[in-house]
């Protein structure tokens, strides 16, 4: 019955998506911090970020909230790609040394230990000489 009802209430309605679960995970973290601070000002920013959050998610003007969350995704996914690749390369950094072409900003992954290589970039054919 109360599922029934928030079916209905939902039709038509925008509901969550990215932007909504990053500013929710946002809106999460200021509030652990306000709860240390305890500053007025905080608690409205923490109040209107997941006041933001509702009035998307209930929101009807879904080709307006699909606008949004593709500006975010265009900002957020190659942010959310450097971190997982700064990741991979922290851990495999003991077997292979990482290089970034000057040309193209390309990162090049050469074995640890050869010495001195010729490192050709095969992105933009630039070649470099470093010590691995």
């Amino acid at each position: 019955m109360i599922l029934e009802f928030i079916r209905r209430f939902m039709y038509g309605r925008y509901g969550n998506d990215e932007l909504n679960h990053f500013l929710m995970i946002v809106g999460l973290f200021c509030a652990a911090i306000w709860s240390f601070i305890r500053s007025d000002i905080f608690s409205i920013f923490v109040l209107l970020i997941i006041g933001f959050c509702y009035y998307r998610m209930f929101s009807r003007n879904i080709a307006k909230r699909q606008a949004e969350n593709q500006r975010f995704l265009s900002w957020y996914m190659p942010q959310k790609e450097n971190i997982s690749n700064a990741f991979f390369r922290f851990k495999d950094r003991k077997e292979h040394k990482y290089f970034k072409c000057k040309c193209c900003k390309t990162y090049l992954r050469v074995p640890r230990g050869k010495g001195k290589i010729s490192i050709h970039c095969p992105n933009c054919g630039n070649e470099f000489v470093k010590k691995t």
